[in-house]
């Protein structure tokens, strides 16, 4: 053999020398391909999860937001309509009204609570907060001053500076508002159940207003932040160990914290102590969970990341992580609800929020580890098996005469079985020997061959390929010898000569008919009958001959086990039954007639019924689309009776087609063709289109003559196998 003379063909051919001389090398370098492939794909894992964690953030802090504005609109708008309504509007101006009239020299918390006014407005509006479940109410005059109020020690006082302000900016200029959580003045029952002066309030307020509109003064109602804002902010917690919170501008946690219980046993609470209205949410430089001590005092601590962003009115999200009020670790989004004057962040543990990762990095490094273990044992396997492959040629050698049969040129192989061309010692009649692969035999691959041979056996109908004999070597390979026949298989037919006319295909298709009569009524179904199982010869007396192939798919009605494709699509996706796609179990002898319906269709058109980009896009096509009739796709006319035939055997409900293929074969019988296809017509082109050269051609060019199909399904035959 020369050596290569390019520089290309000289890498080439050292490459192959090499990996013959060190077959570690190709394992080695698949290891090395599938590390890097890992790691990428560990990689675009990563970022996925990042994405989706922004993601989900995000999404939690908008719903979070939207949810609060909404009720704080929908709150405002229902607080303004009550006040608007007579019993109240009319109680709260005669209120505000008296108390304009009062002396200022007279006391005024007196005064007021013994005015007849106030037992008005306390007999119409001490319903309202029971019913509504507010925790109190106040009405307050144009200076912020409260006039009447369910609690006495209120009247007379003027409203705290900041939440005047909150008021002069909405109320007073004739909107409602919800006025944020702050620390109550006044005796109040907390969300623990304690009563307590700085426990956390909050009002919605609306404007009284006068004949032009104009603000005369204040109807509020306290509530109860644990009830309403808080409530609807703990909805918004991610994970076990997520939480959502609400703080001012000074980062002041307006509500409890869900780790109340850490912060008193690190110090920042007293016992029995809540966080709401208590804690500033800042970061203390350690974790403080992991007992670290801070290097700062409290008062020096910095405003989170989250709430120091958020107070500047600046919304954002963070998925690589910083320190949270504990010192955790932690990712989240924040935003300010500056209408409402005051933010709200969603926070998440960064060892949580990471755990998907943190699997896939354990699986990743669990395959690693198997890859590396899978590589040292393939470099084993192939040193071993360099040493058996040369022990299998010395044996190839005794294996060319089985029994009385003497093996020639190989026609066929496929994964499991491989076909020759012999002779046998006493009879002259040409002969294909199939035999079972030694390399790849196990015990079921050896029950599926004796199978094939058992089964196609019991048939005798003229079409089916003939079994001659079968039998063992001594070193146990089963093997059987069949009938050799030499013509063109239907694909190789369509392929090379184009579409037949619909004669010769009802006269082809009658001889496919018989032969699966035959089996029918033995109640054996072929289940893979397609263009490259059915071969066509020509000789004297036989015109057109038709040799039905391949039953190592056939199914006995009988049997109660598949030992053929368990579990499994069994049969060629171009050819397959609808029900052969949904279980293979449910096939009969109508998935035959499905088959040669999509035979004839392919004969007529040069194409099977369904062609897609892929398996999945075939099979689907198969289970619900309609095919579309053979004559808008051939060329030629078509008889209207042939095609009523084949579409009535593509149906997709099997009741619905032909019983079985003799049903078949009697209306094609049936059928009154002007011209049918005759010997001569047959003989006429054979010696136009076909010679014995083209047969020994086709051999030499490693595209054997069709025999028998392979044993495996085909979607797994090499070419080679033909």
């Amino acid at each position: 053999m020369a050596e290569p003379t390019s520089q290309s063909g000289r890498r080439a051919h050292a490459t192959t020398v090499a990996l013959r001389r060190r077959p570690w090398l190709q394992p080695a370098a698949a290891l090395i391909l599938w590390i890097a492939v890992g790691w990428y794909a560990r990689s675009e894992v990563a970022e996925a999860v990042r994405i989706n964690l922004r993601s989900t953030l995000q999404t939690t802090m908008r719903i979070e937001s939207e949810a609060l504005h909404l009720w704080m609109v929908g709150v405002a708008a229902r607080i303004q309509q009550m006040v608007n309504s007579d019993p109240i509007h009319g109680a709260a101006k005669a209120m505000i009204a008296a108390a304009a009239e009062l002396p200022v020299e007279l006391p005024s918390q007196a005064t007021l609570l013994t005015a007849p006014e106030a037992k008005t407005m306390a007999r119409i509006l001490e319903p309202i907060v029971k019913a509504q479940r507010f925790t109190g109410y106040v009405v307050c005059g144009p200076k912020g001053r409260i006039v009447a109020a369910d609690r006495a020690e209120m009247v007379g006082r003027t409203v705290v500076p900041s939440e005047l302000r909150r008021l002069e900016r909405t109320v007073y200029r004739g909107l409602p508002t919800v006025l944020p959580p702050f620390r109550s003045r006044i005796l109040l029952t907390d969300a623990n159940g304690r009563v307590r002066a700085d426990a956390p309030t909050m009002f919605v307020a609306a404007p009284v207003l006068g004949p032009t509109n104009e603000v005369l003064g204040v109807v509020g109602f306290r509530m109860s932040p644990e009830s309403t804002v808080f409530r609807i902010l703990g909805l918004g917690r991610i994970g076990e160990f997520g939480e959502t919170f609400a703080f001012d501008r000074s980062g002041l946690l307006l509500g409890g914290s869900r780790f109340d219980e850490t912060l008193r046993d690190v110090g920042l609470l007293g016992e029995g102590q809540s966080s709401a209205m208590r804690l500033s949410v800042r970061d203390p430089g350690v974790n403080l969970e992991a007992g670290e001590r801070p290097k700062l005092p409290r008062e020096q601590w910095p405003l989170t990341r989250a709430v120091a962003d958020a107070v500047q009115g600046r919304s954002g999200v963070d998925v690589d992580g910083y320190r949270d009020y504990r010192g955790a670790k932690v990712v989240g989004a924040w935003r300010w609800l500056e209408e409402h004057e005051f933010g709200i962040a969603t926070e998440m543990d960064i060892a949580e929020s990471h755990e998907t990762l943190r699997a896939v990095d354990r699986i990743f490094w669990l395959l690693f580890g198997l890859l590396g273990l899978a590589t040292l044992t393939s470099v084993w396997a192939m040193r071993r098996a360099a040493k058996l492959e040369i022990e299998s040629r010395a044996n190839a050698i005794k294996l060319r005469r089985l029994g009385q049969y003497t093996l020639e040129e190989k026609l066929g192989e496929g994964a499991m079985g491989v076909v020759y061309r012999a002779s046998h010692a006493m009879l002259s009649r040409p002969t294909a020997v199939k035999f079972l692969n030694v390399d790849r035999a196990d015990e079921r691959s050896i029950v599926r061959f004796e199978r094939e041979v058992q089964l196609t056996s019991r048939l005798r109908h003229p079409n089916t390929i003939a079994i001659y004999d079968y039998g063992r070597t001594p070193e146990g390979v089963f093997y059987y010898a069949m009938e050799l026949v030499e013509g063109l298989g239907l694909d190789e037919l369509v392929r090379d000569h184009g579409t037949l006319p619909q004669a010769r295909v009802i006269a082809i298709l009658r001889q496919v008919c018989g032969s699966l009569a035959e089996a029918h009524a033995a109640g054996l179904i072929h289940r893979d009958i397609k263009p490259a199982n059915i071969m066509l010869s020509n000789g004297p007396g036989l015109h057109d001959f038709v040799t039905v192939l391949d039953f190592g798919l056939v199914k006995s009605g009988h049997d109660a086990a598949e030992v053929t494709a368990a579990n499994g699509i069994v049969g060629t996706p171009a050819y397959l039954a609808p029900e052969a796609v949904a279980s293979a179990e449910k096939v009969d002898a109508r998935s035959d007639v499905y088959a040669v319906g999509a035979l004839a269709y392919c004969l007529l058109t040069g194409r099977p019924p369904f062609v897609g980009d892929n398996l999945l896009n075939v099979l689907h096509d198969h289970l619900h689309t309609r095919p579309v009739p053979p004559s808008e796709r051939s060329t030629a006319p078509i008889d209207p009776d042939l095609e009523a035939l084949v579409m009535r055997c593509l149906a997709k409900r099997p009741e619905d087609r032909p019983a079985t293929a003799a049903e078949i074969e009697f209306a094609l019988l049936a059928m009154a063709i002007a011209h049918p296809w005759k010997a001569e017509d047959a003989d006429r082109w054979w010696r136009r289109h076909w010679s014995r050269s083209q047969a020994v051609a086709i051999r030499s060019a490693s595209r054997p003559i069709e025999l028998a199909a392979t044993l495996d399904a085909p979607s797994e035959e090499s070419p080679s196998a033909r």
